[in-house]
């Protein structure tokens, strides 16, 4: 078998062949793209414009936010302009810079999620020592632990991918490109690979989603001797975090956590990790969480009133 890389177009079979639903899925998620940008862009300008910036804990949602924007920024435009395409295409060239950013911001998004929570343990569990241990440098520390970390696994996906040989056929089952697609179109044996892939992305969300589960089971643990108030506060500022991690670790897992294999339902799970959970994420930290809300009122009522006056 001819094992030379002789592809230099991949053709996206997308979400569905059925035009009607492409059109219904194009306005739904440009809505979906709106709203991201829309309710995290109101995060960030409320965090930064007040002095919320100053506390752990805004300071890692302002980040995430931000991770949001630029993650779904690699997949979804390309998908919408898919919708619309008589033919899906993309180039060997874009299909490994899109591999690699992807995993690059999503791997932001899972360990600053990581770090959200190790502030929430800190402020719940060592509340004397909180400002000791979340100062300032501390926090930039994490900051750059998330994006060392993520580009060090984005790297690891992309030097596994890049070296393989595509001679055909070049059709990816997908909307985006992602590893486990690729390593199906691949005229070599994956095997060994795919393992490495297992270990590289499975093992890192399963690692990072069993830390946040410990660190919530000592913050249930630790709060259990509260008085009722106080636990009831403690268990709100958690939720939002909480909520957030189901919505984007489940389906994570259930792709990357398996063998190197590909199912139908993994376009569906995906699209909660790449969409859906950035899109929520804005509603879930402003409704439940007053700080956030009236940090937002207060800004965005001086503004008009600079304008009013």
């Amino acid at each position: 078998m001819d094992q030379s890389n002789n592809v230099t177009v991949f053709i996206l079979l997308g979400l569905s062949k059925n035009k009607n639903i492409e059109i219904l899925c194009f306005v739904l998620f440009l809505f979906c793209y709106i709203a991201i940008w829309v309710g995290n862009l109101l995060i960030m300008i409320s965090i930064m414009c007040s002095r919320l910036i100053e506390q752990p804990m805004y300071f890692f949602l302002n980040y995430l936010s931000l991770s949001d924007l630029c993650y779904t920024s690699t997949v979804t435009p390309e998908l919408m302009t898919d919708l619309l395409a008589e033919r899906q295409t993309i180039s060997y060239g874009n299909c490994m810079t899109h591999l690699f950013t992807t995993h690059l911001f999503g791997g932001v998004e899972i360990f600053i999620l990581t770090g959200m929570a190790y502030d929430r343990y800190v402020a719940i569990c060592k509340p004397l020592h909180y400002t000791v241990i979340m100062s300032s440098q501390r926090c930039n520390s994490i900051i750059t632990a998330c994006c060392t970390g993520a580009f060090i696994h984005s790297a690891s996906q992309f030097l596994l991918t890049i070296f393989l040989p595509f001679c055909g056929p070049n059709e990816i089952d997908h909307y985006f490109c992602d590893v486990y697609p690729l390593l199906k179109l691949a005229c070599t044996d994956t095997y060994r690979i795919g393992l490495l892939v297992v270990v590289n992305s499975g093992l890192i969300a399963l690692v990072t989603f069993v830390i946040l589960m410990v660190s919530y089971f000592l913050i249930l643990y630790t709060i259990r001797a509260y008085p009722a108030e106080s636990c009831t506060k403690a268990l709100s500022t958690c939720s939002s975090h909480i909520t957030v991690v189901v919505l984007f670790f489940v389906p994570v897992l259930f792709i990357y956590i398996r063998p190197a294999t590909t199912f139908p339902e993994d376009k569906m799970f995906a699209l909660f990790y790449t969409i859906i959970a950035p899109m929520f994420n804005p509603l879930i930290y402003t409704l439940r969480n007053m700080a956030m809300k009236n940090a937002m009122r207060k800004m965005w009522c001086h503004h008009l009133f600079l304008e009013g006056k």
